[in-house]
């Protein structure tokens, strides 16, 4: 279940600090309420999809898409690496070159395998915890594919 989102000192309002079982519908439902969303979150369903096709169970949802922001860059997304197919797996989502840029053009955000250090210490699933502005604690989306 998605919980409302709090003010920390961002910009916009974030999820509260930990990590939150939902479903794609309730993402769809809660955080895809305009165009713009509504066209960020079916290059994620796409991505989710692609994913899940080669084995991944597991994703977490970060970046402006799960803010307040009333128009969000992008999202991100740290998936689990356990069992995926290496052969069956888009290869966009080892593709890091020019800021991810394959990657955005094609699912309109970022991806990060579970076991890649985000900033040389943080792994991207503790890294997406910290709130960029204030570097207070804040929340993230798990889905179970």
């Amino acid at each position: 279940m998605i919980p409302d989102l709090k003010e920390i000192g961002s910009p916009w309002k974030v999820l509260p600090q930990g990590i939150h079982i939902a479903t794609m519908e309730e993402i769809a439902i809660f955080f895809a309420t305009t165009d713009h969303r509504k066209n960020l979150y079916s290059g994620f369903e796409r991505a989710v999809v692609s994913l899940s096709n080669s084995g991944c169970k597991t994703v977490f949802l970060d970046g402006s898409f799960v803010t307040a922001k009333p128009t969000p860059g992008d999202y991100d997304v740290c998936w689990d690496t356990t069992g995926v197919d290496r052969n069956l797996l888009d290869p966009v989502f080892y593709d890091f070159t020019n800021n991810r840029k394959e990657q955005k053009n094609k699912y309109y955000g970022e991806f990060f395998p579970n076991n890649f250090l985000a900033d040389g210490v943080q792994f991207f699933n503790d890294f997406f915890q910290i709130d960029k502005y204030t570097g207070k604690a804040k929340g993230i989306i798990k889905i179970n594919l």
